[in-house]
Protein backbone atom coordinates (compact mmCIF):
# COMPACT_ATOMS: atom_id res chain seq x y z
CA UNK A 1 0.00 0.00 0.00
CA UNK A 2 2.71 2.78 0.95
CA UNK A 3 4.82 1.21 -1.82
CA UNK A 4 2.16 2.15 -4.45
CA UNK A 5 0.74 6.06 -2.90
CA UNK A 6 5.20 6.97 -3.12
CA UNK A 7 4.83 5.53 -6.35
CA UNK A 8 1.33 7.97 -7.55
CA UNK A 9 3.24 10.44 -5.32
CA UNK A 10 6.86 10.78 -7.06
CA UNK A 11 4.69 9.96 -10.67
CA UNK A 12 2.88 13.28 -10.07
CA UNK A 13 5.86 14.88 -9.17
CA UNK A 14 8.07 14.13 -12.02
CA UNK A 15 7.35 11.78 -14.74
CA UNK A 16 3.59 13.05 -15.32
CA UNK A 17 3.92 17.08 -13.85
CA UNK A 18 1.12 18.65 -14.99
CA UNK A 19 3.34 21.67 -16.28
CA UNK A 20 6.37 19.81 -17.67
CA UNK A 21 4.82 16.91 -18.84
CA UNK A 22 1.19 17.74 -19.32
CA UNK A 23 1.57 21.39 -20.13
CA UNK A 24 -1.42 22.31 -18.25
CA UNK A 25 -0.84 25.70 -15.94
CA UNK A 26 1.27 27.04 -18.30
CA UNK A 27 0.41 30.95 -17.74
CA UNK A 28 0.82 31.06 -14.12
CA UNK A 29 4.52 28.88 -14.66
CA UNK A 30 5.37 31.71 -16.96
CA UNK A 31 4.04 34.80 -15.27
CA UNK A 32 4.59 34.37 -11.75
CA UNK A 33 8.19 32.60 -11.94
CA UNK A 34 10.21 36.02 -12.36
CA UNK A 35 10.75 36.25 -8.64
CA UNK A 36 10.88 33.07 -6.38
CA UNK A 37 8.43 34.29 -3.44
CA UNK A 38 5.80 34.65 -5.60
CA UNK A 39 6.10 31.43 -7.37
CA UNK A 40 6.20 29.78 -3.92
CA UNK A 41 2.92 31.40 -2.73
CA UNK A 42 1.60 30.54 -5.84
CA UNK A 43 2.27 27.23 -5.65
CA UNK A 44 1.22 26.93 -1.75
CA UNK A 45 -2.30 28.23 -2.97
CA UNK A 46 -2.33 26.12 -5.94
CA UNK A 47 -1.75 23.32 -3.78
CA UNK A 48 -4.14 23.68 -1.24
CA UNK A 49 -6.63 24.47 -3.88
CA UNK A 50 -5.96 20.96 -5.83
CA UNK A 51 -6.41 18.94 -2.64
CA UNK A 52 -9.51 20.57 -1.66
CA UNK A 53 -10.99 20.25 -4.97
CA UNK A 54 -10.23 16.92 -5.01
CA UNK A 55 -11.61 16.54 -2.00
CA UNK A 56 -15.00 17.80 -2.32
CA UNK A 57 -15.37 16.94 -5.65
CA UNK A 58 -14.85 13.05 -4.93
CA UNK A 59 -17.56 12.72 -3.23
CA UNK A 60 -19.82 15.11 -5.30
CA UNK A 61 -19.50 13.05 -8.40
CA UNK A 62 -19.79 9.58 -6.91
CA UNK A 63 -22.23 10.50 -4.13
CA UNK A 64 -24.56 12.78 -6.58
CA UNK A 65 -23.39 13.03 -10.22
CA UNK A 66 -23.14 9.16 -10.53
CA UNK A 67 -26.06 7.99 -8.67
CA UNK A 68 -28.50 10.59 -10.53
CA UNK A 69 -26.67 9.61 -14.14
CA UNK A 70 -25.65 13.23 -14.07
CA UNK A 71 -21.58 12.74 -15.37
CA UNK A 72 -22.18 15.13 -18.08
CA UNK A 73 -22.76 17.87 -15.41
CA UNK A 74 -18.74 16.64 -14.24
CA UNK A 75 -16.96 19.46 -15.49
CA UNK A 76 -19.42 22.41 -15.03
CA UNK A 77 -19.46 21.48 -11.08
CA UNK A 78 -15.92 21.04 -10.75
CA UNK A 79 -15.78 24.44 -12.30
CA UNK A 80 -17.98 25.52 -9.80
CA UNK A 81 -16.22 24.34 -6.92
CA UNK A 82 -12.93 25.33 -7.76
CA UNK A 83 -14.29 29.23 -8.28
CA UNK A 84 -15.95 28.95 -5.54
CA UNK A 85 -12.21 27.41 -3.20
CA UNK A 86 -10.02 30.07 -4.87
CA UNK A 87 -12.63 32.73 -4.11
CA UNK A 88 -12.46 31.58 -0.29
CA UNK A 89 -8.53 32.07 -0.32
CA UNK A 90 -8.25 35.26 -1.88
CA UNK A 91 -9.78 36.63 1.08
CA UNK A 92 -7.45 34.38 3.23
CA UNK A 93 -4.58 36.23 1.48
CA UNK A 94 -6.32 39.71 1.36
CA UNK A 95 -7.22 39.77 5.34
CA UNK A 96 -4.19 38.02 6.41
CA UNK A 97 -1.54 37.72 4.05
CA UNK A 98 -1.77 41.18 1.98
CA UNK A 99 2.06 41.17 1.03
CA UNK A 100 1.65 37.52 -0.76
CA UNK A 101 -1.68 38.49 -2.28
CA UNK A 102 -0.37 41.76 -3.58
CA UNK A 103 2.60 39.88 -4.84
CA UNK A 104 0.30 37.37 -6.56
CA UNK A 105 -1.66 40.12 -8.34
CA UNK A 106 -4.29 38.89 -11.11
CA UNK A 107 -2.65 35.24 -11.28
CA UNK A 108 -4.53 34.33 -7.81
CA UNK A 109 -8.11 34.98 -9.51
CA UNK A 110 -6.20 33.02 -12.49
CA UNK A 111 -6.40 30.01 -10.29
CA UNK A 112 -9.85 29.31 -11.21
CA UNK A 113 -9.27 29.24 -14.69
CA UNK A 114 -5.91 27.27 -14.19
CA UNK A 115 -6.71 23.94 -16.23
CA UNK A 116 -4.03 22.06 -13.79
CA UNK A 117 -6.61 22.19 -10.82
CA UNK A 118 -9.49 21.43 -13.02
CA UNK A 119 -7.30 19.12 -14.99
CA UNK A 120 -6.11 17.20 -11.25
CA UNK A 121 -9.91 16.48 -10.48
CA UNK A 122 -10.62 15.27 -13.49
CA UNK A 123 -7.73 12.68 -14.27
CA UNK A 124 -7.86 11.03 -11.02
CA UNK A 125 -11.58 10.45 -11.77
CA UNK A 126 -10.78 9.15 -15.04
CA UNK A 127 -7.43 6.95 -13.00
CA UNK A 128 -10.22 5.80 -10.32
CA UNK A 129 -12.47 4.50 -13.60
CA UNK A 130 -9.41 2.54 -15.02
CA UNK A 131 -8.27 0.92 -11.80
CA UNK A 132 -11.23 1.04 -9.95
CA UNK A 133 -9.80 -1.98 -7.36
CA UNK A 134 -6.88 -0.20 -6.65
CA UNK A 135 -7.27 3.39 -7.19
CA UNK A 136 -9.45 5.27 -4.60
CA UNK A 137 -10.04 8.41 -2.32
CA UNK A 138 -6.98 8.03 -0.60
CA UNK A 139 -4.86 7.29 -3.87
CA UNK A 140 -6.66 10.56 -5.53
CA UNK A 141 -5.77 12.86 -2.49
CA UNK A 142 -2.18 11.45 -2.47
CA UNK A 143 -2.31 12.01 -6.11
CA UNK A 144 -3.60 15.90 -5.75
CA UNK A 145 -0.96 16.36 -3.22
CA UNK A 146 1.89 15.50 -5.73
CA UNK A 147 0.68 17.56 -8.44
CA UNK A 148 0.97 20.43 -6.14
CA UNK A 149 4.42 19.19 -5.20
CA UNK A 150 5.01 18.74 -8.93
CA UNK A 151 3.41 22.52 -9.01
CA UNK A 152 6.04 23.70 -6.79
CA UNK A 153 8.86 22.17 -7.88
CA UNK A 154 8.23 23.63 -11.29
CA UNK A 155 7.41 27.38 -10.40
CA UNK A 156 11.00 27.01 -7.94
CA UNK A 157 13.06 25.04 -10.73
CA UNK A 158 12.39 27.88 -13.48
CA UNK A 159 11.92 30.91 -11.03
CA UNK A 160 15.64 30.31 -10.29
CA UNK A 161 16.26 29.71 -14.08
CA UNK A 162 15.02 32.82 -14.83
CA UNK A 163 16.66 34.46 -12.16
CA UNK A 164 20.13 34.05 -13.81
CA UNK A 165 18.86 34.83 -17.15
CA UNK A 166 18.80 38.21 -15.90
CA UNK A 167 22.00 38.25 -15.31
CA UNK A 168 22.92 36.74 -18.55
CA UNK A 169 23.65 39.01 -21.86
CA UNK A 170 20.96 37.34 -24.21
CA UNK A 171 20.97 38.37 -27.64
CA UNK A 172 18.05 41.04 -28.26
CA UNK A 173 15.94 39.17 -30.43
CA UNK A 174 15.72 36.65 -28.11
CA UNK A 175 14.85 38.49 -25.05
CA UNK A 176 11.45 38.82 -22.80
CA UNK A 177 9.19 36.01 -24.26
CA UNK A 178 11.61 33.98 -26.56
CA UNK A 179 14.28 33.28 -24.50
CA UNK A 180 11.92 32.13 -21.77
CA UNK A 181 9.63 29.61 -23.98
CA UNK A 182 13.50 28.18 -25.38
CA UNK A 183 14.45 27.61 -21.47
CA UNK A 184 10.84 26.16 -20.19
CA UNK A 185 11.36 23.84 -23.39
CA UNK A 186 15.09 23.15 -21.87
CA UNK A 187 13.48 22.42 -18.23
CA UNK A 188 10.40 20.30 -19.67
CA UNK A 189 12.60 17.85 -21.44
CA UNK A 190 15.35 17.65 -18.63
CA UNK A 191 12.11 15.83 -16.45
CA UNK A 192 11.98 13.37 -19.19
CA UNK A 193 14.80 11.28 -17.77
CA UNK A 194 12.78 10.82 -14.12
CA UNK A 195 10.94 8.46 -16.09
CA UNK A 196 13.32 5.43 -15.62
CA UNK A 197 14.41 6.53 -12.31
CA UNK A 198 10.97 6.32 -10.79
CA UNK A 199 10.40 3.11 -12.45
CA UNK A 200 13.53 1.92 -11.27
CA UNK A 201 13.12 2.83 -7.86
CA UNK A 202 9.88 1.60 -7.47
CA UNK A 203 9.77 -1.48 -9.97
Amino acid sequence: MIKSLLAIFLTAILTENYILNKFLGICPFLGVSKKRSSAIGMSIAVTIVMMIATAVTWPIYYGILVPKDLKYLQTIVFILVIAVLVQLIEIVLRKYIPSLYNALGVYLPLITTNCAVLGVTMLVIDKQAADPANYGFLQAMVSSFGAGIGFLVALVMFSGVRERMELNDVPEFMKGLPITLVAAALVSLSFLGFSGLVTGMLG
